[in-house]
């Protein structure tokens, strides 16, 4: 059975590293020890133990380790009597994140409204009926959602600023 979560769990180390190569345009070592940080949990996880796991060179590992220490993306603690480093997420950079992704929604949201006024001044504009008008359903739809996904994600947000908010 942990033998079946650990493959499960490297599984998803990878797939997970993938993306935030993309989206947080990470080398691969970095991201895949950033992976799995967020899959080990508020636990914490040791230098030791992603040398051992990740299959890469202390050197790499540690190097990876300080770039996403400077980048805020992850933090340590340590444990009374232990002298190692445990690793963990850092919940300021995931609502730093957050904060991104609602900036840029409004900035798409702001566009669209500007998008379907202008397309509304000329719909009035049309006074021939066989000339066809701008369908603003689409505008408006988007809208909406845009709306939506920002009330969903700042009601997130709030519950990653409660202390007691776990990853």
């Amino acid at each position: 059975m942990k033998e079946d979560i650990c493959k499960e769990k490297m599984a998803l180390v990878e797939k997970l590293g993938v993306h935030l190569e993309k989206r947080e345009n990470l080398a691969p070592v970095a991201a895949r020890i950033l992976a799995y940080v967020i899959l080990t949990g508020k636990k914490g996880s040791t230098f030791e133990e992603m040398v051992a796991v990740l299959g890469a060179s202390k050197s790499t590992i540690s190097t990876h380790l300080n770039h996403l220490q400077d980048l805020k993306k992850i933090e340590y603690f340590t444990k009374t009597g232990d002298r190692k480093k445990y690793f963990v997420i850092n919940k300021d950079s995931v609502i730093h994140h957050i904060d991104k992704i609602t900036k840029e929604w409004e900035e798409v949201r702001t566009l669209h409204l500007e998008i379907k006024a202008y397309k509304n001044t000329i719909n009035l504009e049309k006074i021939d009926t066989t000339e066809e008008k701008f369908d603003l359903s689409f505008h408006n739809d988007y809208i909406k959602f845009i709306d939506e996904a920002t009330t969903s994600i700042e009601e997130l947000r709030k519950k990653l600023t409660d202390k007691n908010f776990d990853f």
